[in-house]
């Protein structure tokens, strides 16, 4: 395989960190913890991970690694695709001894991928490197090992990015709470980002029309295939197709609330015979 990996981190491994970091014991310097994912086409794809407990000193590090496999065992009875495709620690540095730590993980997976994740927040933000080993030294001679970053990009599934969007609305609530909505507001959610997109798009368009920004190719085609995307309707079709699928809903629901009712009225029956 090759070592010119991509490391695509998910929502969920960020939180799990975070939540570890948080829970650590006060004596704890950093956390530690494993990562689980796949290899995809040049890329590590990590989805998951759990801390693992460890003693560190400054002429020391232990880590637990039996608690380690027993928590893999039970990741796989959940998702038997994810295998371990590195481990983590909170920091912003790699210590000397990460290398007797990656040594350990090394022989878990062919080429264990190494995040550091700054949970000071240092510069403001939660900083994320990745890292792979390389050995160097002269052959026969005493070797050594040295860290080589890797890029990383954020990816995410799509419910993770509903989770995420939901969970930011929390921001601005001085009491960081955030009530859930119904599917209507959700769509009405969605319309208004949307009417704002194409607000952006509409005043890009006007601004290369006028001269005010320079014409690029690559937009326009990108914006050609959007609009060749949309499909043909005319508007009273598509309100007549709108209509129909609203009283579809509308039937779904009443059914759905029939039913509720002639449980309740069953349940009180049977009550009642007792």
């Amino acid at each position: 395989m090759s070592t010119n990996l991509v490391c695509r981190i998910h929502p969920v491994v960020l939180f799990t960190v975070i939540d570890s970091y948080e829970r650590r014991n006060e004596d704890a310097r950093r956390v530690v913890g494993s990562l689980l994912g796949y290899y995809d086409k040049g890329a590590v794809e990590i989805t998951n991970c759990f801390a693992v407990p460890h003693n560190e000193s400054e002429q020391e590090v232990a880590l637990d690694i039996e608690y380690a496999r027993e928590m893999f065992e039970l990741y796989k009875k959940v998702n038997s695709t994810e295998i371990i495709v590195g481990w983590y620690s909170t920091g912003s540095e790699v210590s000397g001894h990460s290398v007797l730590i990656h040594e350990y993980y090394s022989r878990e997976c062919k080429i264990p991928i190494h995040l550091t994740i700054d949970t000071s927040l240092k510069n403001g933000k939660m900083g994320i490197k990745g890292y792979i080993s390389t050995p160097i030294g002269v052959p026969g001679k005493t070797t050594g090992t040295m860290f080589t970053p890797v890029p990383v990009e954020y990816v995410y599934y799509e419910p993770e990015k509903v989770g995420v969007n939901h969970l930011q609305e929390g921001k601005y609530n001085p009491k960081r709470t955030v009530q859930m909505v119904t599917d209507l507001a959700h769509v009405e959610t969605a319309c208004h980002r949307l009417q704002e997109m194409l607000t952006t798009v509409i005043g890009y368009i006007d601004d290369v029309l006028s001269g005010k920004v320079k014409t690029d190719n690559t937009i326009g085609r990108f914006l050609m295939n959007l609009i060749n995307q949309v499909p043909q309707i005319d508007q009273e079709e598509f309100e007549s197709m709108l209509n129909s699928n609203m009283k579809d809903l509308l039937m779904v629901v009443y059914l759905a609330n029939f039913v509720r009712t002639q449980l309740a009225i069953h349940e009180k029956i049977n009550i009642l015979k007792i």
